[in-house]
């Protein structure tokens, strides 16, 4: 190491989920580059303590105040401090840091992933939502603070790198990937009958629960067409979604002249994590490198909106953004606890959704009213009381 040589400050939210555990691999993997500054977790308090122990963190935060005691025992005697509750997640996002991953599932990471940009860091984004909720209060926060978001998504990474160099007038077209999830290939009569544990079960990643069941539905991927409408301000009409079993191809941008440029790599995570980490620089990653010859072909298929129809609503999101993106999401999170708790069926949620969509859509001075962390978390209240009673409705 030179003169002068810095370690990089780093602070990972959602640290116990897929995301935060693949981060964790690869500060582990180069670990003298690396000053862990926060971790941050839900209810897995031991791989919480154990992690922050490990990397030395100066701060472990669970999001459960019922757990700080719990967490308190698992470092003690580490010099790691412990902390729980928002107030602490908000807290952990405004130490200095260089680099924070935003990993926190759900509108619950907005919050920490803004006191991160507030105090300049490069934001790596894994939450989908806080672009989908408050796109344009992220983007502004982030040139207000000379901060910089760079996107984890596999879909929005390879986007992101396939347009280095490249003219934004000269792109004409965008198109996003999709496995298709864990019913892909179910015939549509058998979807009302899926349980939680089916939909949990990827056929190429290795996801959360809550995420994976998002891709069976194409949730997921209807929050990231939102999410590519706000970070990349292209138009809906731009943004195309093509099912890909293989999901190796992560995502592709077309071009004036006709040419596609796709980014083509394995199923891992790591590498839009790993391009994050070190940006702007290329770092050598422990991924797979692919056999071309042995994988043989590459299949797509366009997506059917009667098995997907969370890809129609987003559209109609996107079309009106404002707060229908919190509306949205807040809806779908509320539609997925019923789901997973066994209340209303798979094809339910997008029900739910959809009438909630309706519902505040027509209250006057909702959907319209300027994006600030107050409006967002209004709008997210009503998405998610009306969601609660429309899935009781169906109910029963």
């Amino acid at each position: 190491m030179g003169a002068g040589y810095r370690m990089k400050r780093v602070s990972i939210f959602g640290a116990t989920g897929s995301i935060g555990q693949n981060t964790i691999d690869l500060i582990r993997r180069d670990r003298a580059a690396f000053d862990v500054i926060a971790l941050t977790g839900g209810r897995n308090i031991d791989q919480l303590a154990a992690d922050a122990i490990a990397l030395g963190a100066d701060v472990a935060v669970t999001a459960h105040d019922d757990l700080l005691d719990d967490l308190r025992a698992a470092l003690s005697g580490s010099g790691v401090q412990a902390a729980a509750g928002t107030q602490a997640l908000i807290e952990a996002g405004s130490r200095p840091a260089d680099w924070v991953m935003s990993a926190i599932v759900g509108a619950a990471g907005l919050r920490p992933g803004l006191a991160a940009l507030e105090q300049g860091a490069t934001l790596a984004l894994a939450n989908k939502e806080s672009l989908v909720t408050a796109g344009p209060l992220m983007l502004q926060t982030a040139r207000r603070h000379d901060a910089r978001i760079l996107p984890v998504d596999s879909e929005h990474s390879a986007i992101f790198q396939a347009l280095a160099g490249e003219e934004a007038d000269a792109v004409s077209r965008v198109i996003i990937t999709a496995s298709g999830g864990a019913f892909r290939d179910w015939p549509l009569e058998d979807l009302a009958r899926a349980t939680p544990e089916q939909a949990a079960t990827h056929p190429n990643w290795d996801m959360g629960q809550r995420i994976t069941i998002d891709s069976a539905s194409m949730f997921n991927k209807a929050l990231e067409l939102i999410e590519a409408r706000e970070f990349f301000g292209f138009t809906p009409d731009q943004i195309e979604v093509v099912i890909h079993p293989e999901s190796m191809i992560h995502a592709l941008v077309g071009f004036c002249d006709g040419g596609l440029m796709a980014h083509v790599g394995p199923p891992d995570m790591r590498h839009a994590i790993g391009y994050a980490l070190y940006w702007p620089k290329r770092q050598a990653l422990p991924i797979d490198i692919l056999d071309l010859a042995a994988i043989g072909q590459f299949t797509f298929r366009p997506p059917d909106l009667r098995r997907y129809p969370a890809l129609r609503l987003a559209r109609e999101v996107m079309q009106t953004r404002g707060l229908l993106g919190a509306v949205f999401n807040g809806a779908k999170e509320r539609a997925l606890d019923h789901f997973i708790a066994g209340r209303i069926g798979f094809c339910d949620m997008c029900d739910v959704v959809d009438e909630v969509l309706t519902r505040l859509s027509a209250r006057d001075g909702l959907i319209d009213a300027e994006i600030t962390l107050d409006t967002v978390a209004k709008a997210d209240h009503l998405a998610r009381v009306c969601a609660d009673e429309v899935a009781q409705k169906r109910a029963g």
